[in-house]
């Protein structure tokens, strides 16, 4: 590759690689943080350059004498030994953003234009937009026309507090499904900060600025385990619950079995006075309610250092849980379905009883041939056996 005499083609080349396909700098260009011009030296050659190569001497003066825009170009006059004085390009300016699009020209076009189709809806409702905008340049191009001009009609009907309360879904807008401005959120939010001066940050996000209500993402499933604590329950025999609502509406019943996994949940048998909670995992910050003080609690997990973890975190919260089916014996009977535990907890969880730690030490160092018994992996018969010993 030679070192001098830069054609048109390579200035287009080397432009679309540093400004057009650099998402930072092209961003810049556009907020003006990266000043125009854009000036490129096009390496006029020296008189040894000229004369080992005349023909692409002259083809690299051709080229650009045939440029349509010569006020982009500087030229100068050099006296080279043997040729003579000759005209010479020496440097390619690009004043502004629309120079440079037509300039790398194709791609950079087409680009350009769907920028324009989707920001001028957005930008009619405020040319203060346009930052914010830029900033979310990707998200930008990926919009429909639809969904530029439903932005559009949305920003203005979302104002504080206008949820008063309620879930995102039932906002009180025209002509925009709730849908679109969930999917939408994290792009909606910074022009609302704009419009309004900062408010949606100060309040901690677009919910709060809203007025919203968070929509539950931490569900556990509750299965009253006898027909009274059914009945208490309007009869439904299992119901999904947050766990906000968990920490402040007591459960029916005097028992409350906590259960790590699903489907064990579901192979739980009828037991007098009982509730379960089943499939909370790690989530056990529910058990932090006032009410579960007055209640005969027992959890259940897996034989694993996250299960015994779990149940140092139940009983931090309520310091009088059991464990149910997390003893010696269990592991004992059923140490031929243990199976590797991936991701082990290396800590030491710090509310266990002695037997519990040393089933947990037996578990960790692989004693009976594994790390891990899943609770799932427990007989049935051994499950009924010592539900019903639980004592009332």
């Amino acid at each position: 590759m030679k070192s001098w005499g830069l054609l048109p083609n390579e200035v287009r080349d080397r432009l679309r690689k540093t400004e057009w396909n650099h998402t930072q700098h092209l961003k810049k260009r556009l907020l003006g943080e990266r000043p125009f011009p854009i000036t490129t030296n096009l390496r006029p050659p020296t008189g040894k350059q000229a004369l080992d190569d005349l023909a692409g001497f002259h083809a690299f003066i051709d080229a650009w004498q045939a440029w349509p825009k010569q006020n982009q170009l500087s030229w100068r006059q050099i006296q080279y030994p043997q040729l003579g004085e000759k005209r010479v390009p020496s440097q390619l300016t690009l004043e502004a953003i629309q120079p440079l699009i037509e300039f790398i020209g194709g791609d950079a076009e087409k680009r350009s234009q769907r920028w324009q189709q989707r920001i001028s809806p957005i930008l009619d409702v405020s040319q203060k937009l346009y930052p914010a905008l830029i900033k979310q340049l990707k998200k930008l191009e990926s919009l429909s026309l639809d969904e530029a001009q439903m932005i559009a009609l949305l920003l203005p009907q979302l104002s504080q507090g206008v949820s008063d309360g309620g879930y995102l879904r039932a906002l009180p807008v025209i002509g925009v499904d709730t849908k679109f401005i969930e999917s939408h959120q994290r792009f909606i939010t910074p022009l609302l900060d704009v419009l309004h001066n900062g408010a949606i940050s100060e309040h901690g996000g677009l919910m709060a600025w809203l007025g919203c209500i968070e929509t539950p993402g931490d569900w556990l499933l509750v299965r009253p385990l006898c027909p009274a604590t059914k009945q208490a329950m309007g009869g439904l025999s299992i119901m999904r619950i947050p766990t906000a609502t968990l920490l402040s509406t007591p459960l029916p019943g005097q028992r409350l079995i906590v259960v790590e996994n699903d489907q064990s949940g579901y192979a739980l048998p009828e037991l007098p006075n009982t509730v379960a909670v089943i499939g909370g995992g790690r989530n056990v910050a529910w058990m932090a309610a006032p009410w579960l003080r007055q209640k005969k609690i027992a959890y259940w997990g897996d034989l694993d250092s996250w299960g015994f973890l779990f149940l140092s975190q139940a009983r931090q919260y309520q310091p009088h849980v059991e464990s149910l089916l997390m003893d010696r014996q269990t592991l004992l009977s059923h140490r031929q379905r243990m199976v590797a535990e991936p991701d082990a907890y290396s800590g030491l969880p710090e509310y266990l009883t002695e037997a519990e730690q040393r089933v947990l030490q037996e578990v960790r160092e692989g004693v009976h041939g594994n790390t891990r018994l899943e609770q799932e992996r427990l007989s049935a018969d051994h499950i009924l056996d010592r539900l019903l010993c639980w004592p009332e």
